[in-house]
């Protein structure tokens, strides 16, 4: 599938739409997304997880083995059966407080943590333009501008944080430094997505969270700072890291999720997939159900070039998850 002349226009302009947790690599790997938070008030104490899950990625030819957590069939069961428990106990607070009716349309207030080694690019001091063409890009993937679904979701930008700490430069992925970076920084209630932005460990990409019931200081997203718009990441400088990872923020999997058997990653109209896709490989197949593989949809693995679209159903999963872990 070709790219629509919006999006083409709009990357031309350096401002596109990819994803924030894009695995640069030519071979099936697993990814999960991390464990996220819920939490009553921006006030409310971040309680800390026995375990926090992460979706990471590593780039082409760079020997890391790190592929933390991909989610089994039981954890995705789990985590299902959690969501649904969710639903309730929000249905019987909004019945209890007399309001009835859950958020149709959310604008999600974005604080961006820009974490440098020291004042040069070289050392994270990407401009504050690069992070603007980044909300940009979020804007125009999660509205349906660059060719798929509307969905519920715009993003506000709050606050540029700059930090120079060469003890967080650059992020471990699960590493006590980035518990104390996070610890440290994440700002807002369950409803503020927290951005933490710099050079990452084991040549990933991004790593994100998915929601849970209790907010905790972990909650948020982590992306390669060159990977933003106008960012030095070949193939993966468009902004759709970003796009990506925050689709897990808001409870979305992989479409390879699964495989070509089972509920897959909970969502009717993504084609099943037996494996992640790279580059931009039209046609593609892996699987004897209907469809071929959405390469072209934000929770795939592909270049930032071929991505574009979210799908009616991941719409409608995201707005429910908000609904039942992130909504005030």
């Amino acid at each position: 599938m070709g790219l629509r002349p919006n999006l083409l226009t709009r990357r031309t302009a350096g401002v596109a739409s990819t994803t924030l947790a894009l695995l640069l690599s030519t071979a099936a790997v697993g990814v999960v997304p991390a464990a996220s938070a819920f939490s009553a008030a921006p006030t409310e104490v971040c309680v800390e997880p026995a375990d926090v899950h992460s979706d990471a990625r590593v780039k082409p030819g760079s020997g890391a083995e790190h592929e933390p957590n991909e989610l089994t069939l039981a954890e995705t069961r789990e985590r299902e059966a959690d969501m649904a428990a969710a639903l309730r106990e929000r249905a019987r607070f909004r019945a209890g407080a007399g309001a009835s009716t859950m958020a149709a349309a959310v604008t999600i207030p974005v604080v961006v943590h820009v974490i440098q080694e020291n004042s040069t690019r070289a050392g994270g001091n990407i401009p504050d333009s690069m992070v603007n063409s980044q909300i940009n890009v979020l804007n125009q993937s999660f509205s349906g501008a660059t060719g798929g679904a509307s969905t519920a979701f715009s993003f506000q930008l709050q606050k540029i944080n700059r930090v120079t700490n060469p003890s967080w430069y650059p992020i471990v992925q699960g590493s006590s430094a980035e518990r104390s970076m996070k610890t440290s920084l994440r700002t807002g209630g369950k409803n503020t997505l927290n951005i933490y932005l710099g050079e990452l460990s084991d040549s990933l990409l991004g790593w994100a969270t998915f929601p849970t019931r209790k907010l905790n200081s972990m909650d948020g997203v982590v992306v390669l700072s060159e990977s933003l718009p106008g960012g030095t990441a070949t193939n993966y400088n468009q902004g759709d890291t970003g796009t990506h990872e925050v689709g897990h923020w808001l409870n979305l999997y992989h479409t390879f999720q699964g495989g070509c058997s089972g509920s897959g990653d909970s969502v009717s109209d993504t084609a099943a997939e037996a494996s992640p896709a790279y580059q931009c490989p039209t046609g593609r197949d892996t699987c004897t159900a209907p469809g071929t593989d959405p390469i072209t949809n934000f929770m795939d693995y592909t270049y930032d070039s071929c991505m574009h679209q979210f799908t009616a159903g991941q719409a409608s999963r995201m707005l429910t998850a908000w609904n039942a872990y992130r909504a005030a």
